[in-house]
């Protein structure tokens, strides 16, 4: 990629996912103390717009993201008997959607990858543990997840850009923490 091609596209990225951009911004909150792991996304206003209910009593870790009506919009799952660290993301149907894994060759930082069954591959760097990542396709940023930009202990924000649907973009940050955060 040229020099100038990618400082359009930084130009380009600024533009979305900058002050005042067009991504979408999600807040989520964890409970510090709840059967199960559950947790609410809100949006940009405050207002719930997900929830996170955790499953207990499971042999696999299971999270569904619902709305707030309490419908299933994907499962998040556990995948037992993998070498790597893998979590699937399913449709409420069962179908499977995604698969998210870390990366096998990580030189530099955390990598992950997540395998999208009708669409491009998502490439996630940065530091996961900690909140400060990016999801990219083909080089470009389609969302962004950042700890920074909240003072309020387990609380971080997730940014979606529009060439990503936002119950995917955050099933895949709460399958990250999921596999990153404490107990595992």
């Amino acid at each position: 990629m040229g020099l100038g091609k990618r400082r359009q596209q930084r130009r380009e990225e600024r533009r979305e996912f900058g002050i005042g951009g067009d991504a979408t911004r999600y807040q989520m909150r964890q409970k510090l103390i709840s059967v199960g792991g559950d947790s609410w996304i809100e949006d940009g206003n405050g207002e719930r717009a997900f929830r996170v209910n955790g499953k207990a009593l499971r042999m696999r870790r299971t999270l569904d993201l619902e709305d707030v009506s309490g419908n299933v919009l994907c499962r998040i799952q556990t995948r037992v008997l993998h070498i790597r660290d893998t979590m699937v993301i399913e449709r409420p149907d069962g179908e499977q959607m995604a698969k998210v894994h870390k990366a096998l060759i990580t030189p530099l930082r955390e990598r992950w990858k997540v395998d999208v069954e009708d669409g491009d591959d998502i490439e996630i760097q940065g530091n996961i543990v900690d909140h400060e990542y990016e999801l990219e396709v083909d080089g470009k940023k389609v969302a962004e997840v950042s700890k920074k930009w909240f003072r309020i202990r387990d609380t971080y924000g997730i940014q979606v850009g529009p060439d990503i649907s936002p119950p995917l973009a955050l099933a895949i940050a709460v399958a990250l923490d999921a596999m990153t955060g404490p107990g595992d």
